[in-house]
């Protein structure tokens, strides 16, 4: 009996979507560095941005992450002076989270830099191919259970 010849790895659609992923965040975490910002640390810049005085857990849920990675992610934001912790009025032990007027400024300049990496690798195509191209995705992930913020 032959074996059916598997299927080649450039088949795949997975591969070809981990291939750009890899391009476009390898860019973008080189544009960041610049900053001395890493990618998981401006989800984290970008959602204070927004979540004006958080918890650590909310955080936490709202980028997808434990709350040990969210500690330890937080004190590095904290020790680069753009995080800062407060304590919470409503509970001793509780700390809140929000941006320091150094996150603050930050944000919309790496934010500039989230566009023009986008610019760079999708700039090609039209606003509508754009457009449906992100809906695919999105779809895609949310009937695969994707819960993440992306979706919100």
């Amino acid at each position: 009996m032959k074996t059916k010849r598997p299927s080649q790895l450039e088949a795949h659609i997975g591969y070809w979507l981990r291939c750009l992923s890899n391009l476009v965040s390898h860019a973008f975490a080189a544009r960041l560095e610049r900053h001395d910002v890493s990618v998981p640390q401006w989800v984290v810049l970008r959602c204070l941005f927004d979540l004006e005085n958080a918890s650590l857990n909310g955080l936490a849920e709202a980028v997808g992450v434990d709350n040990g990675a969210m500690s330890r992610m937080v004190e590095r934001l904290s020790q680069k002076g753009l995080v800062l912790r407060e304590a919470d009025p409503a509970s001793r032990r509780a700390v809140r989270l929000r941006l320091s007027e150094a996150g603050r400024k930050l944000v919309p300049v790496l934010a500039g830099e989230a566009d023009r990496n986008d610019e760079a690798f999708f700039g090609v195509i039209g606003e509508e191919e754009r457009r449906q191209l992100l809906a695919t995705v999105r779809m895609l992930l949310e009937r695969n259970g994707f819960q993440g913020k992306a979706l919100d």
